[in-house]
């Protein structure tokens, strides 16, 4: 089931009669320049998480990324090599060692052009929606610097003791996004045909296929090909910028998150790790 917790002072919390309007992005190589879980591979490490040699890898892997990114054959085994690595990462130091170090390593690679849009569909009066297949403990505080209203992540399950089981509760990839956003639509009024969805990649097909105005940001070749066959407009994010360079130069700051935690998210940090473990099981790939 989908879950949303509300900030109760926001606006968007209050029933709508009228229907509403949603602008749902990708996070990585869409929103920011890089990959979000790559990029606290230093964190994790100075964290006691993954030790050093991991942490050359995912050099490597954000590398690879940057270049051509996942398909869905490596995706999946992403997913089963996930629910190993992550067993026993005590939770709650994993959401410290992001929010030390959210600022330092994800303002500086958030694309210009993506928090102009961001802005554009708050001034419109559409919430924005970051749907991520990397985990929510690094997820949501990135869609609450961004002033994203709600997220939709992966999420995986907790025992008692505070630390990641190995099971995957969610898995925010292809599909389920697609039906994340038809669900938020149903709970929240948005009108599907109204909204806006951007992604880089392939595998988000059906989330842009679920809305009326999909775009194809910084595409890989095989979503480029897809959105030339559709007449999907095509957008060119390039200049990564702080977000207070940007506060110089508008009058008026990004408004803060509306909600806390989101939809779907919780989770796994390593999403880029274990990219980079199926990729070495996959030469051919």
């Amino acid at each position: 089931m989908l879950r949303v917790v509300e900030n109760h002072s926001s606006p968007h919390s209050a029933p709508h009669s009228m229907p509403r309007a949603a602008a749902f992005f990708d996070l990585d190589k869409t929103v920011i320049a890089k990959s979000s879980t790559l990029t606290f591979s230093k964190s994790f490490y100075q964290g006691g998480l993954i030790n050093r040699r991991a942490v050359l890898r995912t050099a490597y892997a954000q590398f690879v990324f940057l270049a051509g990114g996942a398909d869905h054959d490596q995706m999946e085994r992403m997913r089963a090599y996930l629910s190993a690595l992550c067993r026993g990462w005590n939770v709650q130091l994993v959401k410290e060692l992001v929010a030390e170090t959210l600022h330092d390593l994800i303002d500086p690679i958030i694309y210009d052009e993506a928090a102009s849009l961001i802005e554009e569909h708050h001034t419109a009066g559409r919430d924005v929606v970051i749907v991520s297949t990397s985990g929510a403990e690094v997820v949501e505080p990135i869609g609450e610097l961004l002033g994203a209203d709600r997220v939709v992540a992966t999420r995986m399950v907790a025992g008692d003791d505070g630390c990641f089981t190995g099971e995957v509760e969610y898995y925010a990839y292809g599909p389920t996004k697609a039906e994340a956003i038809r669900e938020l639509a149903g709970s929240e009024g948005y009108d599907l045909s109204r909204c806006y969805a951007y992604s880089d990649s392939a595998t988000d097909v059906p989330m842009l296929e679920a809305v009326g105005h999909p775009h194809a940001v910084n595409p890989d070749r095989a979503l480029r090909k897809e959105a030339l066959a559709r007449e999907w407009p095509i957008l060119d994010f390039h200049r990564p910028v702080r977000l207070k360079q940007r506060f110089g130069r508008f009058s008026v700051p990004p408004r803060p998150a509306l909600v806390a935690a989101a939809a779907l998210g919780a989770a796994a940090a390593t999403a880029g790790l274990v990219w980079y473990a199926s990729r070495r099981r996959s030469p051919s790939a």
